[in-house]
């Protein structure tokens, strides 16, 4: 375990980093806020001020030359791949917000740079580390419902007035910084449902069952971006798999995540807006995960401590990088599948890298 204080930097303070991930790192005993980068030197004087980072610069290399421990990016989509490359060369462990880039290539690209450089890289999915959701994963690997035969996953949330107009969610009118439109409309930047929602769900459907997507046929709703996306993936192991999602949920109501997963011998039922979980075998056992009201309510504190704990040697990934580039390699397939109809895609998996390897051979 490391001695003394983590030092972190953060790369890209913007809105949800002010929220969230400057918050939960400020509040740890353990972790010293080295430094901060964003544009405007207005905004990041008061982002610095207001947290007490003891250096702040535009240019995240200046950061970066400092050699913090752990850097967590949350800049635009569009600049994931630049900033999180950057950092893990600088030879800090990485956080890195979802999606982990627009690119395949990059992503996998990260993987293997974390990797050589024998580094932890997580993203920002923070519903892999809700109460018994590591749980219900070993259930499932432990044989819970036999062999996985199909998949099914809805998620529907209150993001429409992220994707299109001017209003925003209501908690930005309240929030330290307002985000530009940009981030999540402009089709360049990865905005959309599938790049800034899809991809909670993905990345959860393939760290419960352990199977990564192989090809992709979809189809979406919207005109500048997607507000809904529908796709039906193979998988692995030969099962077949239907994930689909909205921008529909009004604000003020709990963004609805449900997955299904059947099996030879057994289904599992997993509601994430109601808090329940249930397994229904064949033999006729009936198993519910103990959870409590709101246990399953989404928050994102998870992943940044788990990132300080990993840095000092303690607690296991549960968002590693591998999750999130075959997250973004499933998103690209899905909107390339549309563009063309709904054709079949097949992804880009680097079958040959160590990861997959070691995957296979277990």
């Amino acid at each position: 375990m490391r001695p003394g204080k983590i030092r972190a930097s953060v790369i890209g303070a913007g809105w949800y980093a002010a929220q969230n991930h400057i918050p939960v790192l400020a509040r740890r005993d353990d972790v010293e806020l080295d430094g901060v980068s964003r544009l405007g030197a207005e905004e990041l004087e008061r982002v610095r001020s207001h947290f007490g980072f003891a250096f702040a610069s535009q240019n995240h290399r200046e950061l970066l030359d400092r050699k913090p421990d752990v850097v967590v990016v949350a800049s635009p989509h569009h600049l994931h791949y630049e900033h999180a490359r950057d950092a893990l060369l600088a030879g800090a462990h990485v956080l890195c917000e979802k999606p982990l880039t627009l690119d395949p290539a990059e992503a996998w690209d990260l993987v293997k740079i974390a990797r050589e450089k024998d580094l932890h890289l997580l993203v920002a999915n923070g519903y892999q580390y809700l109460p018994q959701v590591d749980l219900l994963r070993r259930r499932i690997a432990d044989g819970a419902v036999g062999r996985i035969e199909h998949v099914m996953v809805s998620f529907i949330s209150a993001t429409r007035d992220v994707f299109e107009g001017n209003r925003g969610l209501n908690a930005w009118r309240t929030s330290f910084f307002r985000p530009d439109p940009a981030t999540w409309q402009d089709p360049r930047q990865g905005g959309g449902f599938a790049y800034g929602q899809l991809s909670h769900s993905l990345a959860l459907m393939i760290f419960l069952t352990g199977l990564y997507p192989t090809q992709a046929s979809a189809l979406t709703f919207g005109s500048s971006v997607d507000l809904a996306d529908s796709a039906v993936l193979s998988l692995e192991n030969g099962a077949v798999a239907s994930i689909s999602g909205a921008a529909a949920m009004p604000q003020g109501n709990r963004g609805l995540m449900r997955i299904f997963v059947a099996g030879s011998e057994g289904i599992l039922t997993a509601e994430f807006d109601r808090d329940w979980c249930e397994i229904r075998r064949v033999s006729g056992e009936v198993e519910r995960l103990e959870l409590q009201a709101g246990d399953w309510v989404y928050r994102c504190d998870g992943p940044v401590d788990r990132l300080v704990e990993l840095a000092r040697g303690a607690g296991e990934n549960h968002s590693p990088g591998e999750i999130g580039a075959a997250t973004t390699a499933t998103i690209a397939a899905m909107l390339a599948s549309a563009r063309g109809g709904g054709r079949p895609e097949r992804l880009h998996l680097p079958l040959d890298s160590a990861f997959r390897r070691e995957r296979a051979a277990t």
